[in-house]
C-alpha cells in the first residue's frame, strides 16, 4: 500500500519521452520528499544476450564527485605491510588472525582488499565472502600490492558496475544534496566506463537498451544517454 507521500508524486513517469540528465535532475530532486538525503540512482538494461555468449560486466569506476558515503575498508595483508595499510586509512587491518575472524562470520566492513600473497589463504572463504560481494578481485583493483591506491580509491568514491542475470545494472551517482555538476560528472564517468566495457567485450550494436533515473524513494524517468556538460 502506497504512503501518502508517495501518492503525491507524479504518476506514469516512465511513459514520458526520454530526457537528458541535466534536464531531469531538478525533477528528481523535487521528488525527494523524505527527510533523509536520498541517493540519485541509475538503472540500465543492457543487451547481454549475444549470439556467441552472454555478456557479464563487472568493473569499478572512480566517481570524480564522490558517492557521499563513508566506506569501511578492511585489508588482509602480511605483517610487514600492515603499517602501510593503516597509514593509508584502512579501518581494519589483519593477517591470518583476521582471516579466521572472517571465517567465523565477523564481516564488519563494506570493502575488502587483499595482497596477492595472502589471496591464496583468503580464497578458501569464497562461500562466505562471495555471496556478499566481498571477495577481492584483481579486476576490481582489490587484489594488489599497492594498498595505498586501493584504499584511497575505495574511500574517495568508487562504485561497482555489475549486471545481474537479466542484464540489469543499478548504480548510484551521489546524493540529492550534491550540486548538479557533480552528479553529471559522476554520470559521465559511468558512461565512459560502460563504453570501455563495450569495447572490451566486442559487443555488436548498442550496449544499453534502456536507462532510467530515480531517487531512493522517488519515481523513475526515462534517461537519454550521451555525455552532458
Amino acid at each position: 500500500m502506497s504512503s501518502k507521500r508517495f501518492k503525491k508524486l507524479p504518476i506514469k513517469t516512465t511513459e514520458l519521452a526520454a530526457e537528458s540528465i541535466d534536464k531531469l535532475l531538478s525533477v528528481i530532486k523535487k521528488n525527494c520528499t523524505t527527510k533523509f538525503d536520498e541517493s540519485v540512482d541509475l538503472s540500465f538494461q543492457i543487451n547481454n544476450k549475444q549470439k556467441k555468449s552472454e555478456i557479464n560486466i563487472r568493473t569499478v569506476v572512480n566517481l570524480p564527485g564522490g558517492t557521499g558515503r563513508k566506506i569501511k575498508v578492511a585489508v588482509v595483508c602480511e605483517d610487514s605491510k600492515s603499517s602501510d595499510a593503516n597509514s593509508a586509512g584502512a579501518d581494519i587491518v589483519g593477517g591470518d588472525d583476521f582471516i579466521e575472524k572472517i571465517k567465523g562470520g565477523e564481516m564488519d566492513f563494506e570493502k575488502l582488499i587483499c595482497t596477492p600473497s595472502m589471496m591464496i589463504k583468503l580464497s578458501k572463504l569464497g562461500k562466505v565472502l562471495g555471496p556478499k560481494g566481498l571477495m577481492p578481485n584483481p579486476k576490481l583493483g582489490t587484489v594488489t600490492d599497492d594498498l595505498k591506491k586501493a584504499i584511497t580509491d575505495a574511500k574517495s568514491g568508487q562504485a561497482e558496475i555489475r549486471n545481474d542475470k537479466d542484464g540489469n545494472i543499478g548504480v548510484s551517482i551521489g546524493k540529492k544534496s550534491f550540486a548538479d555538476d557533480k552528479l553529471i560528472k559522476n554520470f559521465n564517468a559511468i558512461l565512459e566506463t560502460l563504453e570501455k566495457e563495450k569495447s572490451n567485450n566486442t559487443i555488436k550494436g548498442d550496449l544499453i537498451r534502456s536507462a532510467f533515473i530515480t531517487s531512493t524513494m522517488g519515481v523513475s524517468y526515462r534517461l537519454k544517454l550521451g555525455k552532458s556538460i
